[in-house]
């Protein structure tokens, strides 16, 4: 029948919520930062592991994965490399994303796209916890970045998607939650998005207009992280709000 045809061409794979983060996150960068934290740390991994096979992303290449000292390293590390021009990913959770936060906050001024993926986690206050609350998530919502939430599996790769397709659209950072082993570590079946069809989505021309006048280039020169006086600083902030307001019309046509 038309149906069980229309159904015969879907990919399916059997993958917990972490895998389905890592596929899409490898699929759409240039490079990754890495610091292994519970229950994050299988992204980083599978990453890693991808890397050393030479899987190749949607573009062809071979991600540059790199495992820093700490998760404030990765972030660190991460924004230098996004100034340069590179698609780029993380992922973490808890105490490491609280490292990240001084981050967040610079590349969401600075008005750049990127993709964080946090297998959200509580942060330790008491004690430690490898339960889920959302307390690292709700942490940085005053930074300025863009937050995309998965309820399962299939979410979380679908919604993957939508960050990195949207982040260079926005000109802004993009964090995307799902809860700690509720999901992370689910096993599911699940519909797969086919590389060429990533590919087919994306918005080359939007990729083509960052790195030719946004990046840091040796011909193209620009002043950055000045002191600014108040009556500009503030200026400047509120220039950003048609950025931020037309985020949601850009997740909504890529969903």
């Amino acid at each position: 029948s038309a149906m069980s045809a229309k159904y015969a061409t879907k990919q399916w794979m059997a993958i917990d919520g972490n895998k389905a983060a890592t596929y899409i996150a490898y699929a759409m960068s240039d490079m990754a930062f890495i610091f292994p934290i519970t229950p994050a740390s299988a992204m980083g991994e599978n990453a890693d592991d991808w890397a050393t096979e030479q899987r190749k992303n949607f573009l062809g290449n071979v991600v540059s994965v790199s495992q820093l000292q700490s998760e404030g390293g990765a972030s660190g590390s991460l924004h230098g490399a996004v100034l340069s021009g590179a698609l780029c990913t993380t992922f973490t959770c808890s105490q490491g994303l609280l490292l990240m936060i001084p981050e967040l906050y610079k590349i969401a001024g600075e008005l750049q796209p990127a993709v964080f993926h946090v297998s959200s986690r509580t942060v330790g206050g008491q004690g430690m916890s490898i339960s889920c609350d959302h307390g690292d998530v709700m942490a940085c919502r005053a930074s300025g970045i863009a937050m995309l939430c998965s309820a399962s599996v299939q979410e979380t790769m679908d919604l993957a998607a939508v960050a990195h397709l949207t982040t260079i659209q926005a000109q802004t950072p993009f964090m995307h939650f799902f809860d700690g082993f509720r999901t992370s570590h689910e096993e599911n079946k699940i519909e797969t998005i086919a590389y060429e069809d990533l590919k087919a989505m994306y918005d080359f021309e939007a990729l083509r207009e960052w790195r030719e006048k946004r990046i840091m280039r040796n011909d193209q020169p620009t002043m950055r992280g000045l002191v600014d006086d108040a009556n500009i600083y503030f200026q400047l902030l509120e220039a950003t709000n048609p950025i931020a307001n037309r985020i949601p019309e850009l997740v909504q046509a890529n969903m």
